[in-house]
């Protein structure tokens, strides 16, 4: 820091900066918590789609083993790879997924109504749970950048803005007083001068 009044200017351009950047700190942390509500409640309503789908899932493979047998359904599974293709949102800098589509490749072979039923169960659960896996992410993503600007917030309000304000407190208190010297040396020097001289 610059001694005297260009220490002052400094301390004073330092603290409006504090204060500005705690106040854009609060205006994202009020977005964050605002999407933040908007992503569990996605969340939400993709983890009830996903226990949906799964259980459908089980009954019609149980339902497909009973009826065909467990070499049935080994027979079924021809090892084809499914895609997922996640899309990404930014909210304040953040990025995180906004969405996941699983592309699942046609079945090669025919197969009875049972096994087809439970393969179309099972390509729903399999969509259901990338989607709610992709929301998942994006709560947690969002959740550490709003932790994570909640404790830049803190820091900022409570420890660098009142060091700055108490660093420049003391600056200007130690101005003032070297003025008031200056002045009592002026009015001291000023006095000697106009007093006539003992001859």
């Amino acid at each position: 820091m610059p001694p005297g009044r260009a220490g002052r200017l400094w301390l004073q351009r330092r603290l409006r900066v504090a204060e500005r950047g705690a106040g854009l700190l609060d205006r994202k942390l009020r977005i964050l918590r605002g999407e933040l509500g908007v992503l569990r409640a996605a969340q939400e309503r993709s983890a009830a789609d996903w226990d949906s789908c799964r259980a459908d899932a089980e009954r019609r493979l149980l339902r497909a083993a009973l009826l065909g047998g467990q070499r049935a359904i080994r027979l079924a599974a021809d090892g084809g790879l499914a895609e997922v293709n996640i899309t990404h949102a930014s909210v304040m800098g953040v990025s995180y997924p906004a969405g996941a589509a699983c592309v699942i490749p046609e079945p090669g072979t025919w197969d009875g109504p049972a096994i087809a039923g439970a393969r179309q169960a099972h390509r729903a659960a399999l969509a259901a749970a990338v989607r709610h896996a992709a929301a998942t992410e994006a709560v947690r993503v969002v959740e550490a950048e709003t932790l994570a600007t909640q404790y830049r917030l803190r820091a900022v309000k409570d420890r660098w803005i009142p060091r700055l304000e108490q660093a420049l407190a003391e600056v200007t208190l130690a101005i003032e007083e070297q003025e008031i010297a200056d002045t009592a040396r002026l009015r001291l020097g000023t006095a000697r001068s106009c007093r006539p001289r003992d001859l």
